[in-house]
């Protein structure tokens, strides 16, 4: 169960299971590190009801970064911060070029299809035909709302 609220996390790698001190061995951290970092927001843990930490596999993931960018590479907390909000930055990034590619070839199917269809009948597409497609793509990704 993830922060007392009932809810489980849609994804494994989310829920938080473990707890501070198998965390701090997982990681080669003190469980006072663990706290600074949380403090810090480089670590948001789950809480339980009783208000526990409990870490999931993504924060293990998470330490292990911070402690590549700090011992690896050198940087300070506030150049970890940076780093990792630029990675999260280029995840949505790609996310939303995946998303928008997704969008692109849908629609290149479908002029495609309508150029093949009215070949077949002998008829011109028209340039306001092409631009309707488009039209009622943006129509419909805002009724969907954000993904």
């Amino acid at each position: 169960m993830d922060s007392g609220s009932g809810r489980r996390s849609s994804k494994p790698s989310e829920r938080g299971v473990y707890v501070i001190s198998v965390v701090a061995d997982l990681s080669g951290m003190h469980p006072q590190t663990l706290r600074m970092y949380e403090r810090r927001g480089l670590i948001e843990p789950k809480r339980t009801q009783g208000n526990s930490r409990r870490y999931s596999e993504e924060d293990v993931a998470r330490l292990r970064r911070i402690t590549e960018l700090t011992q690896e590479h050198g940087l300070n907390l506030a150049g970890v911060r940076i780093v990792m909000d630029l990675e999260r930055q280029v995840q949505d990034l790609r996310r939303k070029l995946d998303r928008t590619t997704r969008q692109l070839v849908a629609t290149e199917q479908k002029l495609h299809e309508a150029q093949s269809e009215a070949r077949s009948r002998g008829v011109l597409v028209r340039l306001s035909d092409v631009a309707s497609i488009f039209d009622q793509q943006e129509t419909n990704k805002f009724a969907k709302g954000p993904r």
